[in-house]
C-alpha cells in the first residue's frame, strides 16, 4: 500500500515537468514532419522545390513557399534547429541508457513480467499492466520507433558534420569522414581506367584465376609418391579447364616455386614431383614440360646470380630427376654441365656433383661419348686453375673439388653405383610406363635455347633447334641437302617397289633414322590411320632382307616396337608365315638374314619356338634343301648363345601340350640336321632336349 502511495504521489506533475513535455513533444512532432517531407519528396521527386518529371503547369502553385529539405541543404541550420537536434539527440540518448538500466535491474531483482512491461514515456513512469499480445505489439511498436530514432539521428549528424555544425556522431565517425576523400583520391589515381562493357569481365577472370591458382597449390602441398597418379589426373583437368597458356604457367610458377622453397637436398621430394611433370607431359602434351624447363632454367640463372646454395640445389635436384623419368634426353644435361665446368667455382663444384651423385652411370650409359667430352672439359680447367695459382695447389685445394674429381673418376671407371641405382621408384615407374613416358622424350635440346627470349614456335622439337647464330648460307645449304636427300630416298623407296604413301613414309623413316629410337619416335608421331600401322614389321622386315650384309638395326627396332604395341608382334609373326611359305623361292642371302632376324628375336624372348608351329620339322618330304638349309642356320645361330640362354629359348615350348608335335620335330630336325654335322651344336643339342623334356639341374 506504502509503494503505491509514493507511486501516487511521483505520477502528480509540476509545471516545469509539464513544459518540458510539451517543448519535447514539439520537438518530436518536429522531426516526424522531417521525415514525412522528406519520404514524400522522394516519392515525387521534388528537386529544388520543383516536381519531377513532365510540366503540368502545376510548379507555379508552390511558388514562395520555402520547403524544410531546402532550406537544410542551401541556406543550413538555424540555432533554433541546432538547439532542437542537440535537445532530441540527447534526449533519445538518456532514453536508452534508463531503458538499460530498467533492464539491468529487473532481470537482476527478478521484477515480474508486469513491473518489466514498463514503458517510458516523456520522463513519466507509467505502470502498464495489460495483456500478452498487447505487450507484444508494444514492443514491436518501441523496436520500430527506435530504428527511426537512430535512423534520423544519423542523418541529422552527417547534416550537421556537413554544415560545420557539432557533429552527433562519436570522434571516429568524425576520423573517418575526414580520411574518405583523401583515401578516394589516391585510390582513384592508382586504379587503372577499364572499359564499362570490360568491368565485370576483368574482375570475373582475375578471380578465376586466383581461384585456379588455389586449387593447384593445394593438390601440390597434398602430393606424394602414393598418390601422384590421382593428382596428376585431377590437374590434367584444371590445366583443361584453364586453357593450355595460362595452365601451363600457373602450374609451372607452382611446381617451381615448391622445389625451390622446399626442404634442403630432398631428393625424394624433388623425385616425386618430377614424376609428376613426367605424367602431366603424357597427359596433356610435351609442350607442357619443355615450359616448364624453360622457366627451370631462367630459375637457376637468377638464383644462381643470388647465390642461393639451397634454392639452386633443390632446382638441381628436379632437373637431375626429370631426366632420369625420361622427360628429356642427355645432351640437356651435358651441354650444362660443360657450361658449369668452364667456371668451376665453388656453387658450379656443388652444382655438377649433385648431378653426378643422382644420374652419372644414366648419363654414361646414355652418352658414353659426351661423357668423354665433358671429363676433358673439367680437366682442362683444373689445370687452368692450377697454372693461374702460384704453388698450383690453392684454386683446387678444396674438400669439394676432391670429392667431385673422385667422383668423375668413378663414373669413368664404371665403379660408382650412383643413386639411382640404390634407389628404385618401382610404383612410379610403372605408373610412366602405364603412360608411355618415353613418347615425350624431348631431344636435341640446349641450355642456351632454354634461355633464349626469342623462342618462337614449337622451338622444342628436334626439327626447329636452329641455334640463331647459324648464318643464313648454312642453313639454305642444310636445307637444300635435306631436300635433295628425301628425293633420293623416294626414288629408292619406289624401287623397291613400296607402292603406297603408307608404306613410302615408313621406308623413309626407318632409312633415315639416326638411330633405332629417333626411327621409333619418328613412326610414333606418323598417325597412321586405321590398319596401316601392320605395314611398319612389313616394312622393316623387307628392308631388313635387302641389306648385303645382315644389321642388327632392324632386330632392335622391332623389339622396340613389339614392347610397345603387342599387335605388332602378331604381325611379325604373319609377317614370318608368309616368308616361310616362299623359303623355296627365296634367295640363299635374303633366306640367311631372316634366319638370323629370327634367332634374334628368339633369343630376346620377343618371340617364342612356338612361331614355327606352321612348319612340319619331321615331316622329310615338306624339308627340301632351302628349307634344311635355312632351319639349319637358324638353330646353328640359337646354339651361338651361352647354355643358360639356349635353355630359357626352349623351355618356353616345354610345357604346353598343344606344341608336342612341334617339340618333336625340333628334336629331330635339329638330332638329323645340325647335331649330326657340327660336334659344337651337338654338345648344345643336349641342352636343348632337356629343356624341351623339362628336367631341372642341366646346368652346373
Amino acid at each position: 500500500m506504502v509503494k503505491r502511495k509514493k507511486a501516487a504521489k511521483r505520477s502528480s506533475k509540476t509545471g516545469f515537468e509539464s513544459f518540458l513535455e510539451m517543448d519535447m513533444q514539439k520537438d518530436i512532432s518536429a522531426q516526424e514532419d522531417l521525415e514525412l517531407e522528406r519520404k514524400l519528396a522522394k516519392k515525387l521527386r521534388v528537386k529544388n522545390g520543383k516536381l519531377g518529371g513532365e510540366d503540368d503547369d502545376v510548379n507555379f502553385l508552390f511558388e514562395g513557399i520555402p520547403s524544410v529539405i531546402g532550406s537544410l541543404g542551401e541556406e543550413g541550420i538555424t540555432e533554433a534547429d541546432e538547439f532542437s537536434v542537440k535537445s532530441s539527440a540527447k534526449s533519445s540518448l538518456g532514453k536508452k541508457r534508463k531503458k538499460r538500466k530498467l533492464l539491468e535491474q529487473g532481470l537482476e531483482g527478478g521484477t515480474a513480467v508486469g513491473d518489466l512491461n514498463r514503458v517510458e514515456t516523456d520522463g513519466e513512469d507509467l505502470a502498464l499492466e495489460e495483456a500478452p499480445a498487447k505487450v507484444r505489439s508494444r514492443k514491436k511498436h518501441k523496436k520500430k520507433k527506435e530504428l527511426l530514432e537512430q535512423d534520423h539521428e544519423g542523418r541529422m549528424g552527417t547534416e550537421a558534420a556537413v554544415e560545420g555544425l557539432e557533429p552527433v556522431e562519436t570522434a571516429a565517425t568524425e576520423t573517418i569522414l575526414e580520411e574518405a576523400p583523401a583515401k578516394a583520391t589516391a585510390l582513384e589515381g592508382s586504379v587503372k581506367y577499364i572499359a564499362p562493357h570490360l568491368r565485370s569481365r576483368a574482375g570475373n577472370e582475375l578471380g578465376e584465376y586466383h581461384q585456379i591458382r588455389r586449387q593447384i597449390r593445394g593438390l601440390l602441398n597434398r602430393l606424394s609418391e602414393s598418390n601422384v597418379e590421382s593428382i596428376a589426373g585431377e590437374m590434367s583437368t584444371i590445366f583443361h579447364s584453364a586453357g593450355r597458356r595460362v595452365g601451363s604457367q600457373i602450374i609451372s610458377e607452382e611446381v617451381l616455386a615448391s622445389c625451390s622453397g622446399g626442404p634442403r637436398g630432398n631428393e625424394q621430394y624433388a623425385a616425386v614431383f618430377a614424376a609428376f611433370v613426367a605424367g602431366m607431359a603424357c597427359l596433356v602434351g610435351i609442350d607442357f614440360s619443355a615450359k616448364l624447363l624453360a622457366s627451370l632454367a631462367k630459375s637457376f640463372e637468377d638464383e644462381y646470380i643470388k647465390e642461393d646454395n639451397l634454392s639452386l640445389r633443390n632446382l638441381t635436384l628436379l632437373l637431375a630427376y626429370l631426366y632420369i623419368f625420361d622427360v628429356f634426353a642427355s645432351d640437356l644435361i651435358y651441354d650444362f654441365l660443360i657450361i658449369r665446368s668452364k667456371q668451376l667455382l665453388e656453387i658450379d663444384v656443388s652444382t655438377i656433383l649433385t648431378i653426378l651423385q643422382c644420374c652419372g652411370m644414366k648419363l654414361r650409359r646414355d652418352d658414353p661419348a659426351a661423357m668423354k667430352d665433358f671429363i676433358q672439359s673439367v680437366q682442362n680447367r683444373v689445370n687452368e686453375l692450377k697454372a693461374a695459382s702460384g704453388d698450383g695447389e690453392s684454386n683446387i685445394n678444396n674438400k669439394r673439388m676432391e670429392f667431385m674429381l673422385e667422383t668423375i673418376c668413378d663414373i669413368k671407371n664404371n665403379k660408382k653405383r650412383t643413386k639411382e641405382e640404390t634407389v628404385q621408384h618401382t610404383r612410379i615407374n610403372k605408373w610412366l610406363q602405364k603412360l608411355r613416358v618415353e613418347d615425350i622424350l624431348i631431344r636435341g635440346l640446349k641450355w642456351s635455347k632454354l634461355l633464349d627470349p626469342n623462342k618462337k614456335g614449337q622451338w622444342w622439337l628436334s626439327g626447329n633447334m636452329t641455334s640463331p647464330t647459324d648464318n643464313a648460307e648454312e642453313v639454305a645449304t642444310k636445307i637444300d641437302k635435306e631436300v635433295l636427300e628425301a628425293q633420293k630416298m623416294l626414288q629408292l623407296a619406289a624401287s623397291q617397289r613400296m607402292n603406297t604413301d603408307a608404306r613410302r613414309a615408313i621406308f623413309c623413316i626407318i632409312m633415315s633414322g639416326e638411330d633405332y629410337l629417333d626411327a621409333f619416335e619418328k613412326l610414333l608421331r606418323l598417325a597412321l590411320a586405321g590398319r596401316q600401322d601392320r605395314e611398319i614389321m612389313r616394312v622393316l622386315l623387307e628392308c631388313c632382307l635387302r641389306e648385303k650384309a645382315f644389321n642388327k638395326y632392324y632386330t632392335v627396332l622391332a623389339l622396340k616396337l613389339c614392347e610397345h604395341d603387342k599387335n605388332q608382334k602378331f604381325t611379325l609373326q604373319y609377317c614370318l608365315w608368309d616368308h616361310f611359305k616362299e623359303l623355296d623361292s627365296m634367295e640363299l642371302l635374303r633366306s640367311m638374314h631372316l634366319a638370323k632376324f629370327i634367332a634374334e628375336m628368339l633369343t630376346s624372348f620377343t618371340l617364342s619356338l612356338s612361331v614355327l608351329k606352321t612348319v612340319d620339322l619331321s615331316d622329310s618330304l615338306q624339308l627340301t634343301p632351302r628349307r634344311i638349309m635355312h632351319f639349319r642356320m637358324l638353330f646353328e645361330a640359337i646354339f651361338e648363345k651361352p647354355d643358360k640362354l639356349v635353355w630359357n629359348v626352349f623351355t618356353r615350348i616345354a610345357v604346353a601340350p598343344e606344341l608336342e608335335t612341334l617339340r618333336n620335330g625340333i628334336l629331330f630336325f635339329i638330332r638329323e640336321y645340325v647335331a649330326s654335322t657340327n660336334q659344337a651344336a651337338a654338345k648344345k643339342f643336349r641342352v636343348a632336349k632337356k629343356a624341351l623334356n623339362n628336367l631341372e639341374g642341366v646346368l652346373m
